[in-house]
């Protein structure tokens, strides 16, 4: 081991040195398309170089309309055309200064500093990872539990499919402020989560200079990945009727093995797909994305693994399928999207996810994040057999939620219920009831629910 670990430092060595003589080259163009910013890279390649870039340009909410990239020998070579949610060029100055120092920085494209899951020093927060199988209510009880402790959550991510669920989530001491760094309070943590989340489960927690998961995201799709209870089960058509996840695995010329994946085009789709790759220890050679009429998205991959050979057997050929169309699926949430912003306070998330077990709704997947005194928390929500929430549903806890104004975007309930004031695909509520209830929500000030 310590020969391999010798050889390992020496290879690190050796790839800072040649990174330092080449250095990343960024340009960001916005006149060479009429409907999108082009972001070019060069750069020394290395294992988890495409997946960096794609971080970068997924952290800042940017959609990938169309790309190419290639990294035969020992370089890299990619472009991106990319606009913001609205469909525009990037010309937000900051933005583009973000992007070219980011991706300019040597060490970004190392793998040992970005690109690995383990422990990382922070002395702002307690980081815990649950995995387990889902239940409805499960968060509130979590929240619940940690607040009962004398936690206060300050970002948390979740994530269910196929009845597991998986979470990342950064808790201070509610007194202090900090880190929780105390091992047996961590224990106690663990010990708590563990009981919650029953059989076949799994907690870890991490407080000061011992905080797990470098990104949140990415660490989500390695512990579904690590999770077997998920692997296995391959993707199903959306309820929706929109387009169903296909993936195909074929040898092809060269050595390479190709992958074509087509499915619905939605943000962060290439990073979901490229983190999967990656983390299954195989090389993006080549490639291209493009989004098609309709809503579609295409992606073709030409690959090996890290060893350079191609896929081997069938049955790899059908694991990279599952765990693609996996994690392609995981982060598409039917149903409601909920998104609440208001001050923060002790017990908040713990109250929300109450309201919604009570009232009899799932949370498919969440996003936390409270900064500078408010909290900004997407709920994306259906009932526990997975259908989108009914009007009658909503109806019912209007008794439980102060005044707010709601908004639905491209209805997919069907039930004919909802009608269109607000625009093409919006629906308006006025609930003048909102967290009657619950004194501590009289200060928000909106809500807003799209589907």
């Amino acid at each position: 081991m310590a020969l391999m670990a010798a050889g390992m430092d020496d290879h690190d060595e050796y790839a800072k040195l040649v990174r330092r003589m080449n250095p990343p080259r960024v340009v960001i163009d916005n006149e060479a398309s009429d409907d999108a910013t082009v972001i070019k890279v060069d750069s020394v390649n290395s294992h988890g170089t495409l997946l960096a870039v794609v971080q970068v340009i997924a952290d800042l909410n940017l959609v990938i309309r169309k790309a190419y990239f290639s990294s035969d020998g020992n370089w890299f070579m990619d472009a991106f055309n990319v606009t913001d949610r609205d469909g525009n060029k990037v010309l937000d100055a900051s933005t583009i200064s973000y992007i070219q120092k980011t991706l300019e920085v040597d060490d970004w494209y190392y793998p040992g500093a970005h690109n690995t899951v383990g422990i990382v020093p922070s002395g702002d927060y307690t980081s815990i990872e649950l995995t387990g199988t889902d239940r409805p209510g499960l968060l509130s009880e979590v929240c619940a539990v940690l607040a009962a402790m004398g936690y206060a959550v300050q970002s948390a991510e979740l994530w269910t499919h196929n009845t597991r669920v998986a979470a990342v989530v950064h808790v201070t001491d509610a007194e202090t402020g900090g880190a929780i760094e105390d091992s047996a309070r961590i224990a106690d943590i663990s010990a708590r989560l563990g009981n919650l989340l029953r059989e076949h489960s799994d907690v870890r927690a991490g407080g000061g200079a011992g905080s797990l998961a470098l990104h949140k995201e990415r660490r989500l799709h390695q512990m579904m990945f690590d999770d077997r209870g998920v692997e296995g089960h391959a993707a199903t058509a959306p309820p929706d009727g929109s387009l169903r996840t296909e993936v195909s695995v074929t040898h092809a010329e060269r050595g390479y093995t190709a992958v074509v994946v087509r499915c619905r085009d939605r943000p962060k789709l290439l990073f979901d797909t490229v983190c999967t790759i990656t983390d299954m220890k195989y090389v993006v050679h080549h490639g291209t994305v493009s989004a098609e009429p309709g809503g579609g998205a295409y992606q073709e991959y030409y690959i090996r693994h890290v060893d350079g050979h191609a896929i081997r057997c069938e049955d790899e050929q059908q694991r990279l399928v599952r765990c693609l169309a996996a994690a392609i699926e995981r982060r598409t949430a039917d149903g409601l999207e909920l998104e609440v912003r208001t001050g923060d306070r002790a017990g908040l998330l713990s109250d929300i996810t109450r309201i919604f077990r009570e009232n009899g709704l799932t949370i498919r997947r969440a996003e936390i994040s409270s900064s500078d005194g408010e909290a900004v928390d997407t709920f994306y929500l259906s009932d526990p057999q997975g259908l989108p929430v009914e009007t009658k549903t909503i109806e019912a806890i209007r008794a439980q939620i102060g005044e707010a104004t709601l908004r639905v975007r491209n209805n997919s309930f069907g039930t004919g219920d909802h009608a269109d004031v607000a625009g093409a695909g919006t629906t308006a509520f006025i609930f003048g009831n909102l967290f009657k209830f619950y004194r501590p929500f009289q200060s928000f000030s909106l809500i807003k629910l799209y589907s």
